[in-house]
């Protein structure tokens, strides 16, 4: 039986630019903190570049496009404004995300089946300009259906519901987490590479490491908070050991 295939990391570092952009000026800065992830394991750097620039800047893209060794994965609305963006910097991914200004953050997944028609384009767009296309969704089948009809060869599930039933209604965590299984294991059967992220933690990481579908973990908001008590080189090497364990344990058990 082959091994558990390794679980990459990805590391966003959207608040680090919340935090700059709280005071005005060049600290702390985003390109600094890509280059310790780098340092601590990271696989690569995820920014998500939003239409009203609350965070992560144009100019953060750019430095981060020509300066870190790492892929970098760009979340992204699905607008000819961010289109055109993302063609012009040509990063290694982009993760296409909903986006609405009232939000605190991204809330849920982005609904294919709703906007095909919208988002089939962008899409290849993207993926005939070279870059690996992404789409963040709830782990529903209808949405891996539509990802596939589009062409996106990769889907990022939702781990907040998961992330929340821990937090706040444990007694349906348990069903969540299955959710995310089933989810992951029909997105493999289809073709799709499977990834996952949002509002993961120490606590509710490892039982979505464990998933063998999964490829890809992209987790921020909880690194850079930890950062803040250990620093943040310690706060991804104690996240990428989490992973890295679950991850061995499914392999031992499939030798």
């Amino acid at each position: 039986m082959r091994p558990a295939p390794a679980l990459r990391l990805g590391v966003n570092i959207d608040h680090v630019a919340t935090i700059r952009n709280a005071r005005g000026g060049d600290h702390p800065d985003p390109l600094r903190a890509a280059e310790i992830a780098v340092a601590a394991g990271a696989d690569g750097i995820t920014a998500h570049l939003r239409e009203d620039r609350r965070h992560i800047s144009d100019r953060d893209i750019e430095l981060l496009s020509k300066e870190i060794p790492l892929p970098l994965n760009l979340e992204m609305a699905a607008t000819p404004d961010m289109t055109a963006i993302a063609l012009r910097h040509r990063p290694h991914a982009a993760c296409l995300v909903p986006e609405k200004r009232e939000e605190r953050t991204t809330e849920g997944g982005l609904d294919v089946v709703a906007g095909e028609k919208h988002i089939a384009p962008v899409v290849q767009a993207l993926r005939d300009a070279g870059v690996r296309v992404s789409l963040f969704v709830e782990p529903d089948r209808r949405q891996l259906d539509a990802a596939v009809r589009i062409g996106a060869p990769v889907v990022e599930l939702h781990t907040g519901t998961y992330c929340e039933a821990w937090l706040h209604h444990r007694e349906a965590f348990e069903a969540e987490r299955l959710r995310l299984a089933e989810a992951a294991d029909y997105g493999a059967s289809l073709g799709l590479e499977v990834h996952a992220g949002h509002g993961l933690t120490y606590d509710t990481v490892a039982p979505v490491a464990k998933m063998k579908p999964i490829a890809e973990l992209n987790i921020g908001h909880f690194i850079i908070g930890e950062a803040i008590f250990v620093g943040l080189e310690e706060s991804i090497r104690t996240m990428r050991r989490l992973m890295d364990e679950a991850r061995a344990e499914v392999g031992a058990a499939l030798k």
